[in-house]
């Protein structure tokens, strides 16, 4: 089972990456953007917010929903993002989770970090929206790139809400419960 049982306490029902975790808590939302080229934004006044300077997508064929603990098709996407975007580990200034708060993600997300960064994963901040704002399924990436661009537009990087009692297997810096005051010009969103 996927969701929380917490639905008495919806406020501190999602628990991503803490050691009582017991699944995701359904959210809801969205999002919209306006992409184009930077050239364009600027000929027309416009404010842009962040600029989207690369992507990647992978699929395990494996399960739909049996993720292996090693985080290995997860830790090719992020490589794979970041050549793409021509930045390496130590350019992110953040990185927004899936965070889903499942027991296998959040170990199968921290070993994927752990391989595609080396070290260098135990010294960025990393935090899940999801701890506040739930899962909302489909319409979650879009919800995650509007955090990460307010992170960037506001040197802000949020908190990993609930994050209480740390998981000693998600040993990451998961910026527990306040959100963390820092400029952030490269971020990667992990969704």
């Amino acid at each position: 089972k996927a969701t929380t049982p917490r639905n008495d306490t919806p406020e501190s029902a999602a628990r991503p990456f803490d050691r009582t975790r017991s699944g995701f808590a359904l959210g809801e939302g969205a999002a919209i953007f306006v992409l184009g080229s930077l050239e364009h934004a600027r000929s027309r006044g416009a404010h842009a917010y962040a600029e989207i300077s690369g992507h990647a997508a992978r699929a395990n064929a494996y399960s739909m929903t049996g993720l292996r603990l090693d985080g290995r098709e997860l830790a090719a996407a992020i490589t794979a993002a970041m050549d793409n975007a021509k930045v390496g580990p130590d350019d992110l200034d953040y990185i927004n989770a899936h965070g889903s708060g499942t027991r296998q993600n959040d170990l199968h997300e921290t070993a994927a970090y752990k391989a595609s960064l080396g070290q260098v994963a135990y010294q960025k901040p990393i935090s899940t929206i999801k701890s506040m704002i739930g899962h909302s399924l489909g319409a979650i990436c879009a919800l995650e790139v509007a955090a990460c661009a307010l992170a960037i537009e506001h040197s802000v990087i949020p908190p990993t809400a609930n994050l209480r009692e740390r998981d000693p297997d998600c040993d990451l810096d998961y910026v527990p419960l306040v959100a963390r005051e820092q400029q952030v010009r490269v971020a990667l969103n992990v969704a």
